[in-house]
This record gives C-alpha cells, sequence and structure tokens, in this order.
C-alpha cells in the first residue's frame, strides 16, 4: 500500500513539477524570453489545440465552399450538374416512349391492324333504335321551359354567333365520284375516289408530312400529321412531291394521282384519322 502511494506521490510530482522554459542569446547568454510549464500544463494545452483544430476543420468541410478543394469530394456545381441531367433524362424518355406510341398507331393506320372494339363513336356503325310515338317527342313543362330561355339567350348573343363551330376547316384531296364508301362494319376505314390521272392530289389542312415512300401493296402512301390529333393517308398515287418532314400547307399538293386503268383514271385511297381512331371523311369533307 505505501509503494503504491509513493508512486502516485511521484507521478503526481513529475505532472506538476514546475519547469521553465527560457530563451537565450547564443553569444551573450542573454534572456530573451521565458516561460514556467509543467507536463499538466503542456497536456491540458495540446488537448484544448486539438479540440479546436477538429472543431474548426469539421465547420469548413460542412458549411463553407473550402470542401470543394478537398480530393475526392464532389462540388456542388456537379451535383446541381448531375440533377439537371438525371431530370433531362427523364423528359427524354417520356418523349421517347410517346413518340413510340404514336408510331406504332400509325402503323396501324397503314397496315389496317385495328380491333373495331376500340374504335371511337364517330366509326361506330348506329345501332337500330325503336321509334318514339309524336307524343312521347314532345317536350314536357320544363324542357319547354328551358329550350325558350336558350333561344332568348342566342337571339341576342352577338359574340356568341360570331364564335366558329370547327376548330380548322377540311379541303378536299381531289373531286371526283367515291367508288368505295366508308364501311366501319366491314373494317372498310377509307374511300376511293375515282378522278383523272395526274389529277393533283392536295392537303387537307396544315401539317407536316410523317411518312411519303413506296409500298409493295398500297403504291406510294403519304401520311399528314395535322392538329388536334387529326391524321390524313393517302395511298396508290403515281408521284409524290412532298417529302418526309416538309411542313405543307392547306390545299398544297402533295403528289399527283396514279393510272387505274387504260382509260385514263385513277383511283385515290384516302383515309382519315382522329386520335389514333378512323373517322368517315365525307363527314367532314365534300368530294363532289
Amino acid at each position: 500500500m505505501s509503494a503504491k502511494r509513493l508512486r502516485k506521490q511521484i507521478i503526481r510530482k513529475k505532472l506538476f513539477n514546475k519547469n521553465r522554459l527560457v530563451i537565450l542569446n547564443e553569444d551573450t547568454f542573454e534572456e530573451i524570453f521565458s516561460l514556467r510549464l509543467n507536463l499538466m500544463n503542456v497536456f491540458v494545452w495540446l488537448t484544448s489545440i486539438s479540440i479546436v483544430m477538429i472543431a474548426l476543420t469539421t465547420y469548413i468541410i460542412a458549411f463553407t465552399p473550402l470542401r470543394e478543394y478537398i480530393p475526392g469530394y464532389a462540388s456542388t456545381k456537379l451535383k446541381q450538374q448531375a440533377t439537371e441531367n438525371a431530370i433531362k433524362s427523364d423528359s427524354l424518355v417520356k418523349v421517347l416512349q410517346d413518340e413510340k406510341v404514336y408510331l406504332a398507331s400509325i402503323k396501324k393506320v397503314l397496315t389496317g391492324e385495328l380491333d373495331k372494339t376500340m374504335l371511337s363513336r364517330d366509326s361506330i356503325v348506329v345501332s337500330e333504335q325503336k321509334e318514339l310515338t309524336e307524343a312521347e317527342m314532345k317536350p314536357n313543362e320544363a324542357d319547354q321551359k328551358l329550350r325558350e330561355q336558350v333561344a332568348h339567350e342566342d337571339k341576342y348573343n352577338l359574340f356568341e354567333k360570331a364564335t366558329p363551330r370547327v376548330s380548322q376547316v377540311l379541303f378536299a384531296p381531289v373531286r371526283g365520284t367515291i367508288t368505295k364508301p366508308y364501311n366501319a362494319s366491314k373494317k372498310q376505314f377509307f374511300i376511293e375516289i375515282a378522278v383523272a390521272n395526274n389529277t393533283p392530289v392536295k392537303a387537307i389542312a396544315a401539317g407536316t408530312v410523317v411518312l411519303a415512300d413506296w409500298t409493295p401493296t398500297n403504291g406510294n402512301v403519304m401520311v399528314v400529321r395535322h392538329n388536334d390529333g387529326i391524321i390524313s393517308v393517302y395511298k396508290q398515287m403515281a408521284q409524290l412531291t412532298k417529302e418526309q418532314g416538309d411542313v405543307v400547307k392547306s390545299g398544297e399538293v402533295l403528289a399527283l394521282a396514279g393510272a387505274g386503268d387504260k382509260s385514263g383514271g385513277a383511283m385515290l385511297h384516302f383515309e382519315l384519322w382522329k386520335d389514333g381512331y378512323p373517322i368517315n371523311p365525307t363527314q367532314f369533307i365534300d368530294f363532289e
């Protein structure tokens, strides 16, 4: 027990034993600087300085731009660019998917691979309806009041009368006799118009040519995309005057009708599509 106590006293004496650090002039031995120290003070000062240095370094790395100069640490600019590139990549992937769906719809237009049950209301033949009696067709009192109110408002509403009812006007690609009418029940989503050879085939509205090429089954084919999801298809033509990617105006010549027989006649195969579904062209265009 006394030896252990003696050892503690020796360690304590070494820790708190006062020493002096003196700086002397080598030539004159003049004292320039002196400092009284002990081992405990040196330990406390070194520990305090280490803690301060660690805290300062942590602050610089965490909250100041100086961390970008540390090797292997990504800069804020690089992180921002990486985030922007990721957003652009997602946008490009979405645009690519939309284009694939659009091209698949055009392929169905050209090949006729359509499911009759997926057609829109404009393309489905109206089923037979039960005939109503004259008494059932008469409006009731509430309906009659509503009709009078609407008629009174329309009578003095000049602005509504001046507003066009359609978003765009569709021009006839050619003028001629329809030899094959539109028939959705037989999956005949086109019409054929008899015209003279080399008759100019015109665009029904302004748009962009998305396909202009020759096919084994339909000869020269052209597909034009218009506004409001409308697509016009022209087949069995003798010569194309526009190429894929061209922007055309309403009534601009797209091609020349091809020869159909020895009598000098030709047949234009024409289709009209809306939002990926076929519609009857004669409901919107007068060909005669």
